[in-house]
Formats: structure tokens, C-alpha cells, sequence
């Protein structure tokens, strides 16, 4: 493949390639030790990330930005709390919601879980203007929508 301006058909090739390798890197991530037993899925990791980054939240705005229902949401809200790695707070503002954190018992795992794949994007992204990190953002989102418009059963 031409380093400079690949074709179509040449950037199509090297992230059929690329992706595979990425996920599975993805997936070697150690877990923590304390986080182990929770069985935690790739859902759980992003949830968890949400709240790490811009933290305590509730249940609707989580639910908005996974793109996924608010019951959905809840499920894991309640299982993770249930485990002691979620915390839930009553909304001092408005009693009828619930505010949700990440317990400060799992903060430094979850924190240092997250910290390769956030230093790896650092790195990879701190080179590039902000129109090429939209970019990057906007195609890997743009794949994301095509995988799941082929794959999704009609």
C-alpha cells in the first residue's frame, strides 16, 4: 500500500487487517485483580469509562450516551451496585433521581483498567489536528453504523 494516499480498495484491505489486531489487543487488557470475578463485558467497560471521564451521572444520561434504553441501563446500574462497584445516590436536587458513580473502593481499578487504552489513544491522537481527530472519530463511527445496519437481523 502507498504510505501517502492509499486507494479505496488499499485502506479497505489495511483495516481489514488492522481492526482484528486492535480487538484483540483490546481484549488482552488485563483486568484487575479485584474486578476478575465480575465477569465484565465490553457494555460494562464503556458504562464504566462514562462515568470515569465525566463523572457521576444518572441512569437517563448514561442511557443516552451508550445510545441504548434506559432500562438497559438500569439492569447494569443494578448489578454493578449490587457487586459494590457502582454507587447510587439519591439526586439532592430532585429526590426521584438517582445519581450513579463509580465506588470509591473500585475508582483506582477501573482507573488504571482504562489508562493503556487511554494513553494508546493519547498518543495516536495528540499528533492530529482537531478536523483530523473529528475525522478519525466520524469514520470509526460511520463503520460502527454499516457493521450494525449488515448485521442487525430484518
Amino acid at each position: 500500500m502507498s504510505s501517502d494516499a492509499p486507494t479505496a480498495d488499499e485502506a479497505v484491505r489495511t483495516m481489514l487487517l488492522l481492526l482484528p489486531r486492535l480487538v484483540g489487543r483490546a481484549k488482552k487488557l488485563p483486568v484487575p485483580e479485584r474486578l476478575r470475578d465480575f465477569n465484565l463485558a465490553p457494555r460494562h467497560l464503556s458504562l464504566l469509562s462514562y462515568l470515569l471521564f465525566d463523572g457521576p451521572m444518572t441512569v437517563n444520561e448514561l442511557a443516552a450516551r451508550l445510545e441504548v434504553a434506559p432500562t438497559t441501563v438500569s439492569l447494569m446500574v443494578g448489578d454493578l451496585s449490587r457487586r459494590g462497584i457502582l454507587d447510587r445516590t439519591e439526586d439532592e436536587s430532585d429526590r426521584r433521581r438517582t445519581i450513579v458513580s463509580i465506588a470509591a473502593t473500585y475508582r483506582a481499578e477501573v482507573e488504571g483498567w482504562l489508562a493503556a487504552g487511554a494513553r494508546a489513544w493519547r498518543t495516536a491522537l495528540d499528533p492530529l489536528t482537531p478536523e483530523q481527530r473529528r475525522l478519525v472519530i466520524d469514520t470509526l463511527r460511520a463503520y460502527e453504523r454499516e457493521v450494525e445496519r449488515d448485521w442487525t437481523p430484518r
